[in-house]
């Protein structure tokens, strides 16, 4: 890859984003990946500044008021957002940067930076997106019947996008990432 860029990656939850995104950074060791603010307290293990930036509420509601914020958007309660500031110091120094935010983030950053390549990661099937989320065991009844229902939203609106890959193995999923980001197309 040269020159920077900006890639936006999104998809429904439990459709292994994140998983794709850590061996993305690894390999890829060009890519930056820009780090969220969040109103939500820290979970076990996240580090401030490497997972979020955690901020209170009224902190956030200044930045989006300033417009330091490329998009944000309210989720399960919380408030999560991409500073903008981090993102255009990377790329004014020719780094490339990588998003991982929701649909509506997306969409957000496609009307201020249109020419940044998105990317939509989509299950092999609903069975399979829901097997995933139960194999989490992190939510209740409700909280997966409300994340399948948004994932059939989102999964909607992935012609909107770029690039659609679908995540049923993950090596060929990386490696379709790569082919795209380093100009192979699909």
């Amino acid at each position: 890859m040269t020159g920077s860029r900006l890639i936006v990656i999104t998809g429904p939850s439990g459709v292994g984003k994140g998983t794709l995104l850590r061996s993305l950074l690894m390999r890829q060791s060009e890519l930056h990946l820009s780090i969220s603010a969040t109103t939500r307290s820290p979970r076990p293990g996240e580090v401030e500044g490497k997972n979020y930036y955690f901020i209170d509420r009224q902190t956030f509601t200044e930045m989006v008021a300033a417009e330091e914020l490329l998009e944000w958007a309210e989720f399960a309660g919380n408030c999560y957002g991409t500073p903008r500031g981090p993102v255009e110091e990377l790329l004014a120094s020719g780094k490339s940067v990588v998003l991982e935010i929701e649909l509506e983030g997306a969409r957000q950053v496609r009307k201020t930076f249109p020419e940044a390549l998105q990317i939509f990661i989509l299950p092999p099937s609903m069975e399979e997106l829901e097997k995933r989320l139960r194999g989490r065991d992190q939510d209740s009844e409700a909280a997966i019947s409300r994340r399948l229902q948004r994932a059939r939203e989102e999964i909607a609106a992935a012609s909107e996008f770029d690039v659609q890959i679908i995540n049923d193995d993950l090596e060929r999923a990386l490696e379709e990432i790569e082919a795209v980001l380093l100009g192979d197309g699909l």
